[in-house]
């Protein structure tokens, strides 16, 4: 599905990204006429939930939007759970899918603050969920439940005392509990061990990590990765066990930023000593959703590893943020990795029965059909921009003038294409609302045509009451066309405004030649830091740039669009770093060379 050019000392040959089993999932609407709903079979990122509006009148000068960040997901008793800040409650899955939210306040009159629950911590411990939320206060309860999907809740503790901010409780398999948390560019994170019925802490706090930017490039501030303006950040522990090892992760190096990411430590013991793994195992800076930062890590129904973390937006706020999923996991030298290449681009859900693609990957194979491609609208706010729609940067949004019905955006593929998943991500222009709405919900029509003149309608959702702020659709029969069309019926708030109609499927053109030349020019100066360059490829419109420790390691992946080099500075200066790179277009690609390390 593309090609593949690997660059190391050594002679050696190109491997796609880790693979991962399918299993089954159900997804879908309401059987019609007497045949079976369709089950659809795919997900893409940001994940499509009903996220709220922030609540903090003073993020909102610039105007009003959704946000929210720091997910945590919990399988309990097959059904999977997420926690996100500032929701007035959660939501419950089977699928990983279809998101049921359930209105919840967790927090009492008296803490007197905006923030429901944010960061929460959530964990299973025996046949109970526990959740608590980020204070520095000694006030705040934990709460537990043996029916969170019904909504019933108790107080397991009124105040636990030591509070935390971003905190993570992680019930080892030995019957002892902890905790992490911390959140600061000058402290690092903390650990300690809690009392399981009493919750009482169990002795004095212990450092766990603090990050060591002088070493690990990845993990210095800004977008740009020099420090500008703020030393990085340390947040967002969460612990995850695996083959008697302990891998303590945590979010840096600011949550604003593109190469927001998890890190993770590595020990034989839940209080360390840790030794870092060289990357962020959670690590998407580039593409269309951008961030993967303050997460967690859950196994899915069939015991394959997923993580949920936070995607950056942070357009009207720093803190305009949404959520995504990607495939996780543990390599035979217990390496933990997060597979985010094509991480923006459909994937297969758990459990996924029907024809997966070769050697059972979990992504689809489904290219973005439009990327730049001819934009056509039926009005325009002013320095809002058509070509806003299909520029693959969710930074940048086309407004159209109103939010009435019938304002329309249609996108030309160039050529005849198999279409056959849809993407909407709308955005927040003049929106109304603060805090957590219920009863919203988006409507609209979308039409297809091989000519432009002729149309025929693909999907219909004119009767949608459900709130879909990043609506994906796969189409339950891949269709030949040219012309992707969207019709506003209704918004919940604001101006019909489309940070990215993206259309995905495969061209019928050419695929795209081997990238030839690739050089990495690593400084002595600096070796955090690296010069990417290579030969452009005519019929590529981006290229993925794999990176990691060993040749059989590239797990680290960069998505660049529209570009033939990339500075490269998330490196470990004490270690040798090997790449590897493949052009993209919307045809795929075949073919695969071997190069040389940087």
């Amino acid at each position: 599905m593309f090609t593949k050019l690997v660059i190391t000392v050594f002679l050696i040959a190109a491997t796609n990204p880790q693979v991962f089993p399918q299993s089954n999932s159900k997804v879908g609407s309401s059987p019609i006429g007497g045949r079976p709903a369709f089950t659809q079979r795919t997900y893409c990122n940001p994940l499509n939930i009903d996220y709220g509006y922030t609540p903090i009148p003073n993020f909102t000068e610039w105007g009003k939007h959704r946000a929210t960040a720091d997910p945590v997901i919990v399988n309990y008793k097959g059904d999977y759970y997420l926690f996100s800040t500032n929701q007035w409650g959660y939501w419950w899955s089977n699928d990983l899918s279809n998101w049921h939210f359930v209105s919840r306040l967790f927090l009492k009159p008296w803490h007197k603050v905006y923030d429901e629950l944010c960061a929460p911590a959530v964990c299973v411990m025996g046949d109970t969920m526990l959740v608590f939320g980020s204070t520095y206060s000694t006030n705040f309860p934990i709460w537990m439940s043996t029916n969170p999907k019904g909504n019933e809740w108790k107080e397991a503790i009124d105040s636990f005392e030591i509070g935390g901010w971003d905190p993570d409780f992680f019930p080892d398999d030995d019957g002892k509990l902890y905790m992490y948390n911390g959140s600061s560019n000058r402290y690092p994170l903390y650990g300690i061990e809690i009392d399981r019925k009493t919750f009482a802490p169990k002795g004095t706090r212990k450092e766990m990590y603090l990050l060591e930017p002088w070493r690990y490039g990845w993990q210095r501030f800004g977008e740009y990765l020099d420090n500008t303006f703020l030393d990085p950040f340390i947040e967002g522990a969460w612990m995850t066990k695996h083959n008697g090892k302990y891998y303590l992760q945590y979010g840096a190096p600011g949550t604003e930023f593109s190469g927001y990411a998890d890190g993770v430590v590595v020990g034989d013991h839940p209080l360390g000593p840790f030794t870092p793994q060289s990357f962020p195992f959670s690590y998407k800076p580039g593409g269309f959703a951008r961030g993967a930062g303050h997460g967690a890590t859950f196994k899915d129904n069939n015991n394959n590893w997923w993580h949920v973390s936070t995607i950056a937006i942070s357009v009207k706020n720093n803190f305009e943020r949404r959520i995504g999923i990607w495939p996780a996991g543990f390599d035979k030298d217990d390496v933990m990795y997060m597979n985010a290449a094509f991480g923006d681009y459909p994937y297969y859900l758990p459990g996924t029965p029907s024809q997966p693609p070769p050697k059972g990957e979990v992504f689809t194979g489904w290219m973005l059909l439009n990327y730049n491609k001819p934009v056509s609208v039926s009005s325009t706010l002013p320095s809002y921009y058509p070509n806003f729609a299909v520029d693959e940067n969710i930074k940048t949004y086309w407004s159209a003038a109103t939010g009435n019905t019938g304002e329309w955006i249609q996108t030309d593929l160039g050529n005849l294409s198999t279409v056959k998943a849809i993407q909407i991500n709308y955005a927040d222009q003049d929106v109304e609302f603060l805090g957590k709405q219920q009863g919203t919900y988006h409507q609209y029509k979308l039409y297809h045509s091989t000519d432009g003149k002729k149309w025929k309608v693909l999907v219909d959702k004119s009767n949608n009451k459900t709130d879909v702020p990043h609506d994906y659709v796969e189409l339950e029969s891949p269709v030949q066309t040219r012309y992707i069309k969207l019709e506003n019926i209704h918004m919940p708030t604001g101006k019909f405004a489309i940070s990215g109609l993206r259309v995905f499927g495969n061209g019928n053109g050419s695929k795209p030649d081997t990238v030839k030349q690739f050089v990495v020019l690593r400084t002595e100066k600096d070796k955090r830091s690296a010069w990417l360059k290579w030969r452009p490829v005519d019929n590529a419109y981006a290229y993925n740039v794999y990176m990691g420790i060993a040749p059989d390691k590239l797990y680290n992946c960069i998505m660049i669009y529209s570009a033939n080099e990339y500075y490269c500075k998330a490196m470990d200066m004490e270690k040798p770093c090997y790449f590897s790179i493949e052009a993209i277009n919307e045809n795929g690609g075949i073919g695969q060379k071997p190069g040389s390390k940087g």
